[in-house]
């Protein structure tokens, strides 16, 4: 009683306080709006305006509170259940004391949200930037009249005197393009091309102290620093120091922006700044990014976030280029579009014209600028398309040569504003010859010496790096002193869909080689969970002599090619499935070495780290102690489960849960016998579900069966459960109904009941707790969605289509989508096998089409797992000729040609499909979800690899699953995409209500998923992982569990990674790691009803010393993103505190 009292009075004082600040807020608004300059000048302020604004803000201030009351209202049901069931808060779950039953997690370990993090949200996008780009993408008409001279663009003129009273600033910047892997391998290029490059810019820029040269890869760099002699490497220091060479953007590669997740895009940068801090001691400051295929908010955010002021991009949409030329917006502000304040501005410069080559860098004519590329002197390998050669330069033709070119910089700089212009001079693989450096510095040297001697030109040109530009640049527009941001726009949105030419969108690259795509989320989720054991096992093996066996050394370098193999494949030609056949065999082959010895060193951590008495810690290379429990055979296939043996003495198996969060999964191993009893970590028998393991659709493999089963995880832990062979009254098998064409009714199993029967109109039904699904009984595929909280039915039709290319000369290729029309459904004349399965932990159906096997599963177990549906299609398209094929969702949700995709699975990115497009150009890529809403429901597809997807009709949402096209598109990779793989596709498929939401906030430019949804990605894109002890060997005693975290991390932190840091000298690692944590953006306006979400939230702050259990926190101080700068004031902190969407670093020293 005594409680429910305190109840009372705290929520009357919330209220009073809600009315007080609202009075005060109102208050406040009164003078706040006026001096908004959005609003300026649009009405007369009048008495009744202002009147109206009250009423508005009033209105959003009510709907802010009444969140904020149910959220409190749940807060408090959630407290007082707790208090009630006494033990079961989260808190008090104690892994030794199996006070939960097994199967089910207490149903009243609900969430509880702190209300304060439901404001972030709410708030978010309300600020306005500049320029935003769904607005740019909605008045551009998107039409292509010839320019002239500039294709694309439009005739620029000048004032010959315009610049009297401040001369032009040339800055032109040599660079080569180095793609790590395109038409020939890694190593190839290295041998070929590359090594040549840098080997003579050593020699040619101590020539002359006026030479600059920049380069980006640190992939190919390091290569080259780990072969020459320190004389050459004390040269390239003092060219550095120096000014003359200029390391840019410093990642290990040029990422692709669309399809790498921002875990690889982050380690791919802390590999290159790790590696230019040991040894080169170099911090890059200015991005680079002249050949991604369009570009993405979340590069800008972190190289922020790693200390960058400056970043550079090339490859934007012709339409938006001319538009921003004409605006004067090439230059601005990229701003995030969650940023309430400004926080996350880099000055960002666009290139105006169609390439990075010299003809199109110059100025607005190719033509012209072409006779300045003078690698393309006559006599040389490449020439001019226009058919005009360049002119070595000389006394006789220097005035006319530099004056056709002045007449390019100075239009070229008509499009920006200020009087310092950027000239790039570079192209793939250039400056590979010494007489190519002559040929370029000596020509432009004498047109800069010929400019810079007439005064009355007004100019001075020179050769100058990234960072001299952007210096310059911030000097002439008075960035330094008073922080203005104000000379330049503010920009906010993304850079997709990208099309260089006509109707010729680069959107087939969201999907080429997908099995590929997959293969890369793989290795992700085994690096990111190696390296935290790995952490953790270093700390354990410092701890006494009898552990310093451990193979720490060998392990951190098994990591580091990891990490490099992983930095490699985020390279704009890797990911991207755009290169040639045997360079995707040479990045295969690496990506499935490094999950190989991934697993090596999961195993090897484990083993120190479970051990029950670590003096018994031995290392033997020959017998290790634990297996993985899967098996890939070669770079190019799928993985099998292994089978595992059972005795009658105890066989171990060990889950990790790579989650920050207490974990409950259905988890599913294959035995060699139905005789199973499964035992928890506290000894307990598990209750598990039988299924059989098919040889194809309708035959029964007696070989090995699977048990499926509720593991209960702590976070970052492991768990140790115990397989017998015994008959076992838990075990319950799983029965079966089989359509086939001509079914003979029974089907004689000796361990399974199978049913045969005959396709029918009736529905195949599956259920849960939270939802009822109907199938069809023709094909299979899922037709609606009852959710049972409220009682509704939702329309949700699956269904497979192919696109076909066009019949003109252009057509579809590895990096273009040019389909030719909408998509024929999936025609199949005898209605496929469907195989129907019911057991107690889930039921599935599965679906055997010609070209896919497709699979719907429904988990049957409380919590997290069993609110969204598992979907799976096995793809196989090696037979067709120029198709691609899709899974199309349709829904009877009202989405208005508004759907939301994620980029790169850091942030959701509005989308609005437009019928003034082609249709290739409103598919855009998904890197984690993509989901479509109304007032009453939000959809959510989340994807275990990146995808292209789409919403072309009200409704619904599509993705495209593979494409094998014949032929090239012309971008220079000279073949089409024939290898394709038997490729699998994972999904999850989530329905939520949305309350609380107004009709206008739908065309707000920023959106957030829920927690549950944040947490649905999370379990999909970092799964268990299972070790089993081998058979035979004699097995230590272990811990029951391993919890290495005091308790759940709250729901919106995710670990990004714990990482081990270099030591000063060799391969071997330090004792401190990166820490790198990520506060997550979420909406809180879903009804968030026994959500399983093992966690609550608190506003961002954890204090340090509740962090780990067992490991004592010797220090931790906060860091860049990629570890190159510390802050000032860097000291020892005891809290962390973050603010949402942030990804902050932190050095941490654990003992």
């Amino acid at each position: 009683m005594k409680l429910s009292r305190q109840f009372t009075v705290f929520g009357s004082a919330v209220f009073c306080v809600v009315i007080f600040s609202l009075y005060l807020m109102l208050d406040r608004g009164h003078f706040d709006h006026p001096k908004s300059p959005r609003r300026e000048g649009t009405f007369p302020k009048g008495q009744l305006s202002i009147l109206q604004e009250k009423i508005d803000h009033l209105e959003r201030l009510l709907a802010e509170n009444n969140e904020i009351i149910s959220n409190i209202r749940d807060s408090v049901i959630n407290l007082s259940e707790s208090v009630k069931d006494g033990q079961k808060n989260p808190e008090a779950i104690n892994f030794s004391q199996g006070s939960v039953s097994e199967l089910f997690p207490s149903a009243s370990v609900s969430l509880a949200v702190d209300s304060e993090d439901c404001l972030f949200a709410s708030k978010s996008g309300t600020h306005g930037s500049g320029v935003q780009m769904l607005d740019v993408y909605d008045i551009l008409p998107f039409d292509n009249p010839d320019g002239g001279v500039w294709k694309q663009g439009f005739d620029i003129t000048y004032n010959e005197n315009e610049w009297d009273s401040e001369p032009l600033q040339v800055f032109v910047v040599p660079h080569s393009h180095n793609d790590p892997g395109w038409l020939k391998t890694f190593d190839d290029y290295f041998r070929d091309q590359t090594q040549h490059i840098l080997n003579n810019m050593v020699i040619k820029l101590q020539e002359d102290n006026r030479r600059k040269f920049m380069w980006s890869e640190i992939s190919y760099f390091s290569k080259w620093w780990d072969g020459i002699d320190s004389q050459k490497k004390d040269a390239v220091k003092r060219l550095i120091k120096d000014g003359q060479f200029e390391i840019v953007t410093g990642g290990w590669v040029m990422p692709d922006e669309a399809s790498p997740h921002y875990f690889a895009l982050i380690d791919q940068l802390i590999e290159g700044h790790q590696w230019l801090e040991k040894n080169l001691g170099v911090k890059p400051k200015s991005g680079w990014a002249i050949d991604p295929f369009g570009h993405s908010p979340t590069m800008a955010y972190l190289l922020k976030r790693t200390g960058f002021s400056n970043m550079l991009i090339q490859r934007v949409h012709y339409s938006v280029k001319k538009h921003f030329a004409m605006q004067k917006t090439l230059e601005f502000f990229w701003r995030q579009n969650w940023d309430l304040g400004s926080s996350t501005d880099i000055l960002c410069h666009m290139m105006p014209f169609y390439s990075y080559d010299v003809p199109h860098t110059c100025g607005p004519d190719p033509k012209i600028c072409c006779q300045f590329d003078f690698k393309r002197l006559p006599g040389g390998r490449v020439s001019c398309p226009w058919r005009v050669p360049p002119e070595a330069i000389h006394a006789g033709n220097v005035q006319h040569r530099a004056w056709m070119i002045l007449d390019q910089y100075r239009k070229k700089s008509k499009l920006f504003r200020t009087k310092v212009l950027l000239a790039p001079l570079g192209d793939d693989f250039r400056y590979a010859e010494s007489s190519e450096w002559d040929q370029q510095y000596q020509n432009y040297q004498k047109l800069f010496d010929y400019m810079n001697s007439h005064p009355e030109w007004h100019v001075k040109a020179q050769f100058g790096t990234l960072s001299d530009y952007f210096e310059a640049l911030r000097k002439e527009s008075n960035l330094g002193e008073k922080r203005s941001n104000s000379f330049f726009p503010v920009l906010s949105g993304d850079f997709f869909t990208y099309a260089d030419r006509d109707h010729h969108y680069w959107s087939g690259y969201f999907t080429s080689r997908p099995f590929y795509k997959r293969l890369d989320r793989v290795l992700e989720s085994y690096l990111r969970a190696a390296e935290i054991l790995y952490s953790l096992a270093l700390v354990q093996s410092s701890k006494s002599e009898k552990m310093s066996v451990f193979p720490s050394v060998d392990n951190y370098k098994l990591l580091t090619e990891a990490r490099r193999n992983l930095g490699l494949f985020q390279h704009h030609d890797a990911i991207t499935g755009t290169s040639k056949d045997w360079v995707v065999v040479d990045y295969g082959t690496r990506l499935f070495h490094s999950i190989m010895n991934l697993k090596k060193v999961i195993i090897d951590s484990a083993h120190i780290l479970i051990l029950k008495d670590k003096g018994a810690y031995n290392y033997d290379t020959s017998t290790p102690f634990l297996k993985m429990d899967d098996v890939q055979s070669s770079q190019d296939s799928l993985p099998r489960k292994t089978v595992i043996k059972l005795t009658s003495q105890p066989r171990y198996l060990l889950i990790y849960n790579p989650t920050e969060q207490e974990r409950f999964s259905v988890v599913s191993v294959n035995v060699n016998s139905p005789r199973v009893k499964l035992l928890s970590p506290l000894g307990k028998p598990v209750v598990i579900q039988i299924s059989a393991v098919w040889d194809g659709a309708t035959t029964v493999s007696h070989e090995a069966y699977q048990i499926s089963f509720v593991a209960h995880l702590p976070p970052l832990g492991v768990g140790v459960y115990q397989l017998l062979e015994f008959q076992s009254s838990e075990a319950v098998l799983a029965d079966y109904n089989i359509y086939v064409r001509n079914s003979r009714q029974e089907k004689p199993d000796k361990l399974f009941k199978i049913k045969e029967m005959q396709h029918s109109v009736d529905n195949i039904i599956l259920e849960n707790s939270y939802m009822k699904l109907w199938f069809s009984g023709m094909s299979g595929l899922l037709e609606k969605i009852n959710t049972k909280e409220d009682g509704k039915n939702h329309q949700m039709k699956v269904e497979f289509a192919w696109y076909g290319t066009t019949s003109n000369r252009d057509k579809s290729g590895a990096y273009l989508f040019l389909p030719d029309g909408d998509a024929k459904p999936y025609i199949f004349t005898d209605p496929p096998t469907i195989r129907v399965a019911h057991g107690r932990i889930f039921s599935e159906v599965v679906c055997f089409f010609h070209h896919v096997t497709h699979t719907m599963r429904l988990y049957k177990v409380q919590g997290l797992e069993s609110q969204s549906l598992e979907v799976s299609n096995v793809v196989d398209i090696r037979g067709e000729y120029n198709r691609e094929l899709a899974m199309r969702i349709s829904s009877d949700i009202n989405s208005q040609n508004r759907f939301y995709t994620d980029l790169n699975g850091y942030q959701i990115q509005p989308r609005l499909t437009m019928s003034k497009l082609p249709l290739q150009a409103n598919i855009y890529p998904m890197t984690t979800m993509a989901y479509i809403q109304d007032v009453g429901v939000r959809l959510t597809l989340h994807s275990a690899q990146s995808l292209g997807v789409a919403s072309l009709k009200n409704g619904q949402l599509e993705v495209i699953m593979d494409r094998r096209l014949m032929q090239d598109d012309n971008r220079g990779l000279g073949q089409g995409v024939q290898d394709n793989k038997i490729t699998a596709n994972i999904f999850r498929l989530l329905l939520e209500r949305r309350h609380g939401t107004d009709v206008n906030e739908e065309k707000a430019s920023v959106s957030f998923p829920s927690l549950l949804s944040h947490m649905t990605s999370s379990f999909l894109n970092h799964p268990v992982i299972l070790m089993t002890t081998y058979a035979d060997s004699g097995v230590p005693e272990m811990l029951n569990t391993f919890s290495p975290l005091m308790s759940s991390m709250p729901c919106d932190m995710h670990i990004v990674n714990l990482r081990t840091i270099q030591s000063k000298v060799d391969t071997e690692p330090s004792d401190e790691a990166a820490l790198i944590l990520h506060r997550k953006g979420f909406d809180c306006r879903f009804s968030n009803r026994d959500m399983g979400l093992l966690c609550s939230t608190t506003q961002g702050k954890i204090k340090v010393h509740k962090l780990f259990n067992k490991f004592r926190v010797e220090s931790l101080t906060p860091a860049s993103l990629s570890l190159m700068h510390s802050p000032l004031d860097a000291r020892n902190i005891s809290e962390i505190n973050m603010s949402s969407m942030e990804i902050n670093t932190f050095r941490i020293r654990l003992r």
